[in-house]
């Protein structure tokens, strides 16, 4: 049964929908959610802001269409002021490329201000609850040779701590560290930096929300017969979009011809993960299921990776010159572990038994997407576009995981009950913690 009144939450930094789509699952309800990218954005509007499925009350003031929270503030910062205390929860993810380990970190690369534009924000709104989300390498120092404004006591500060530091001058408290998506059932090993902050208000009680969380976590799995004692493996994930023994037909939803895609055929046995990405589909097939159409030649390359590769690990040098590549983060699956992390780019990761790259379907699959959660735009870009454009896959590679979302939104719901109490217990005949929503 659905709360009347459940607590409300802005994305920002939303791309296609990953966060939303997780906290809505556990029960919050979206403001609204900034998302530059034109593709990327249709995909959220087309699954959460539809006539049929609509979570998110918008606000009349804000065109709903691609924006940047650049001009999100210059254009509606009196209406974003107004709506300081009606807002549980502000999320968003900066985008990861200024902080990646994988590649060349820049203090002052364009994309590491968004950070000072998502704080604006929070200061603007004030949340009770604000959650980041990013790369391990946001909690990694900078170059001692490069002035950024991480930099303290003339000592290297990773951006993480000086986000934190901001955050607890503006009155939060700040609880954060690494997490392993696989721990909360997602199929894939991905090492994500968390920051999960809380409102300081006077006389309520201090709670370490990242303790929280990790103590969730069996809690979460078992609620979704999901494996306590290992992680969900590949196979679980996507056996059941494997080729062989399957039709193919002609791709439903691709723009350019020649395309094909398998049949999508009900397993007789589905696994719990199984169960939770294919629930209401019924004899609906999803979309974003279209194969790459490889050469011969690569066909050819990648049978040879899967004979040389260890499953799971990334090519060596020496299998690298053996193969004549230079792609070192190519990596083909291991069937019976966790993938490795899902990525923008198509070919950094081969099927376990087919010689070919995922399908859309199937990366978003191993980032805990439904299958009833379709995709828009663009499969693939190429070029000058790359900068620009955030096709289909891009948009999976960038998502939060669903699960590790609806895990945090379980974790922020329960905190909201617990601050409800605590305050009628002292008071009641009402409270401010009475005023919040949800």
């Amino acid at each position: 049964m659905k709360k009347k009144n459940p607590p409300k939450f802005i994305d920002v930094f939303a791309g296609c929908g990953g966060l939303s789509l997780g906290l809505i699952n556990a029960g919050w309800h979206g403001r609204f959610a900034i998302e530059k990218s034109p593709l990327a954005f249709s995909t959220l509007q087309h699954n959460l802001l539809g006539a049929k499925k609509n979570h998110f009350d918008w606000p009349t003031w804000l065109p709903k269409e691609a924006t940047t929270i650049e001009e999100a503030l210059a254009n509606h910062a009196d209406n974003l002021g107004k709506m300081g205390g009606r807002v549980d929860l502000i999320v968003g993810g900066p985008p990861c490329q200024g902080f990646s380990v994988a590649g060349k970190r820049d203090p002052n690369d364009p994309r590491n201000k968004l950070t000072e534009q998502y704080l604006s924000l929070v200061g603007l709104v004030k949340p009770r609850f604000l959650v980041i989300e990013n790369v391990s390498g946001f909690d990694m120092s900078f170059d001692a040779n490069v002035e950024a404004p991480a930099k303290r006591n003339g000592k290297k500060e990773s951006y993480a701590n000086y986000v934190a530091n901001r955050l607890a001058a503006m009155g939060y408290r700040v609880y954060k560290g690494l997490i392993n998506c696989a721990d909360f059932g997602v199929p894939q090993n991905r090492l994500r930096f968390l920051m999960l902050c809380e409102l300081n208000v006077p006389n309520v009680k201090h709670v370490d929300l990242f303790d929280k969380l990790r103590n969730h976590r069996a809690r979460f799995l078992r609620s979704r017969r999901l494996p306590l004692d290992r992680q969900v493996a590949v196979a679980e994930a996507i056996g059941d979009l494997e080729t062989a023994g399957c039709k193919l037909l002609p791709a439903s939803d691709s723009p350019a011809p020649g395309f094909m895609e398998a049949e999508y055929q009900t397993p007789k046995n589905p696994n719990a993960y199984l169960t939770l990405m294919r629930r209401g589909m019924q004899q609906l097939a999803p979309n974003s299921r279209r194969l790459a159409n490889h050469r011969p030649e690569t066909i050819k390359k990648f049978r040879l990776t899967q004979v040389v590769c260890e499953p799971g690990h990334c090519l060596s040098v020496s299998q690298r010159k053996l193969l004549g590549t230079q792609k070192h983060a190519r990596t083909v699956l291991n069937r019976t572990m966790p993938s490795a992390t899902v990525t923008t780019l198509p070919d950094d990761i081969l099927h376990y038994s087919e010689p070919r790259i995922l399908t859309v379907r199937e990366n978003a699959r191993l980032q805990s997407f439904p299958d009833w959660f379709a995709f828009q735009g663009k499969y693939t870009t190429g070029g000058s576009s790359r900068k620009n454009e955030c096709p289909r896959y891009t948009q999976v590679g960038n998502a939060v995981p669903p699960l590790l979302a609806e895990a945090i939104g379980e974790v922020l719901q329960k905190r909201i009950a617990e601050l409800k109490r605590e305050q009628r217990a002292k008071n009641p005949h009402g409270t401010i913690a009475e005023k919040m929503t949800g």
